[in-house]
């Protein structure tokens, strides 16, 4: 009785883990608000490092790290908020391209992923010179997947 009753929990678990990301959100608006948001989030931390690499506030290694470290928790979240059907139009907006070559949008995910990590492993060691270099290619990295997936 047991084995079949945690049997159907575990199944109901599988299928539930398997839906689709579009059945997170009610329309496909919200899909498109919750990755905005997610990014808002994220470029506005990303950016408090950048005035610290641009001096135009004094470098602080603590917030420094506070924000890589949450810019990585964040740069985990937007992916499942790019759901087909929500491609935008105007400039700025997602393209078409995501979902037409998602293998080369989810490479650049995980490149960017990559390289935020790095940046907090440079922001750890209290070192601006190793800070400016890791954001820059976090930088590079959010640019080439804005080149080739958002509209111009």
């Amino acid at each position: 009785m047991y084995r079949s009753l945690l049997a159907t929990a575990v199944a109901a678990a599988g299928l539930a883990a398997s839906l689709p990301a579009t059945a997170q959100f009610q329309k496909p608006e919200d899909a498109v608000k919750y990755r905005e948001s997610v990014m808002t989030v994220m470029a506005n931390r990303f950016g408090r490092i950048g005035a610290m690499t641009q001096g135009r506030v004094p470098y602080d290694a603590a917030l420094a790290t506070q924000n890589a470290e949450l810019v990585a928790t964040m740069s985990h979240l937007p992916w499942d908020g790019f759901v087909e059907g929500t491609a935008g139009t105007g400039k700025g907006r997602a393209s078409t391209k995501i979902w037409s070559d998602r293998a080369k949008f989810d490479d650049d995910a995980k490149k960017m992923q990559d390289e935020v990590a790095k940046l907090v492993v440079a922001s750890r060691t209290n070192n601006l010179d190793n800070v400016k270099a890791a954001f820059g290619n976090v930088g590079q990295a959010c640019k080439a997947c804005h080149d080739n997936f958002r509209n111009p």
